[in-house]
């Protein structure tokens, strides 16, 4: 299995939690990445691209595989902070 996915990554879970929030409403994803994200892929709007088995640290590719394409994890903690994660492609 591979996904494509997108994410958010902040520092603390409180602000991942109220960024989720305003995405939840209508927010749009690649303009809060672009805003808040301390990830490189922010200039891309938080887009990693594809990837496989292997590729990225285990809590995030465990998030990625129980969420449906179109749809936002709960804040995800690794070692490199709280991601917000959106799936936008399996296969």
């Amino acid at each position: 299995m591979e996904w494509k996915a997108s994410h958010i990554l902040v520092k603390d879970e409180n602000t991942a939690r109220e960024l989720l929030k305003k995405l939840k409403t209508g927010a749009n994803f690649e303009a809060v990445a672009r805003e808040h994200s301390t990830c490189p892929s922010k200039s891309q709007g938080g887009d990693l691209g594809w990837f496989g088995p292997g590729k990225m640290v285990r809590e995030f590719e465990s998030a990625c595989s129980k969420i449906g394409v179109g749809s936002l994890s709960d804040p995800v903690k690794t070692q490199f902070g709280y991601h917000i994660i959106k799936v936008t492609g399996k296969r």
